[in-house]
């Protein structure tokens, strides 16, 4: 018998919170494993729990759900945990400030309990929740601002050159938002071919998903926001 998802619920409005764990403790492969109410007890029960999974609101006390998903799934995190960030607020810059963090995914308060559901067993299976048309937008918006921002870029540049060129292409495709389908077209070659190559890439660069690859691309200067529509 497969393991139950095992998740920490950080949500400051008691309520809404309790609805989240309502929700998720009535699927047979879920498992909620603690509850905190503001940021600070968010990465201190995170740490020590370690859940497959941290739900996490933007706005909260003491410390912001951005600041906590930086330590708890950032670059510089031990925790590396997988992040799906709920918010009330659909702007692009929350959801750019999320990714950055480190965040595998996104969604709004008022999707239905079914996306909440769909979200945590697809971050939770190892993808990331983010369209590639809304990964093309905040490019757009902000792709410059993360290799402007970036640190360390020089020895994230070294380790790029593991990857083969064909994995670099895959990479670039990616990073420009482009679904596995697309970067199969694109490439003419299968979709089962695309998967691959995109595991192996995030084996090799040592990454948890899509999301962090595309801001892993742009921090390195490997494509900019000039390189697609």
């Amino acid at each position: 018998m497969t393991a139950p998802i095992r998740i920490l619920v950080c949500e400051d409005h008691e309520l809404v919170r309790a609805g989240y764990v309502t929700i998720l403790s009535a699927q047979p492969d879920f498992e909620v494993v603690g509850e905190a109410g503001n940021g600070i007890e968010a990465v201190a029960l995170a740490e020590r729990l370690t859940p497959d999974l941290v739900i996490m609101d933007i706005r909260m006390p003491l410390l912001d759900g951005i600041e906590a998903t930086r330590r708890l799934a950032g670059p510089e995190s031990a925790a590396g945990l997988k992040v799906l960030v709920v918010t009330t607020f659909n702007l692009d810059q929350y959801v750019f400030e999320a990714l950055r963090a480190g965040a595998s995914g996104f969604l709004v308060k008022d999707a239905p309990p079914t996306d909440l559901i769909a979200a945590v067993r697809t971050i939770a299976s190892g993808n990331a929740l983010l369209a590639p048309e809304v990964t093309r937008r905040l490019i757009g918006r902000f792709g410059e601002r993360i290799r402007q921002s970036s640190t360390g870029a020089g020895k994230m540049r070294e380790v790029v050159e593991l990857l083969t060129d064909r994995e670099r292409e895959v990479l670039k495709l990616l990073a420009a938002g482009m679904s596995n389908a697309e970067i199969a077209a694109a490439l003419f070659i299968g979709i089962e071919t695309v998967k691959t190559y995109v595991s192996r890439i995030l084996s090799k660069l040592q990454l948890r998903d899509r999301v962090q690859a595309v801001v892993y691309a742009y921090r390195i200067g490997l494509v900019s926001a000039d390189d697609h529509p």
